[in-house]
């Protein structure tokens, strides 16, 4: 099987968001749904600033 370049890996990985807790993609992280809009989206009549509109943001999974 042939490997792809790392930085092909990269540019399948969505960008961070402010709400996020981790980078999309890292080992040990999930999406989860946005605190700020209760996964709406938005907030006060405006996209929300956590998730910029999707409802989801990544976070660690839980272990220890």
């Amino acid at each position: 099987m042939t490997q792809g370049h790392p930085s092909d890996r990269n540019a399948a990985t969505p960008p961070a968001k402010p709400g996020d807790e981790a980078t999309p993609g890292a080992p040990g992280t999930g999406e989860n749904v946005c605190r700020a809009c209760e996964g709406r989206g938005t907030v006060e009549a405006g996209t929300c600033p956590e998730c910029q509109g999707t409802g989801i943001v990544t976070s660690g999974i839980g272990g220890g």
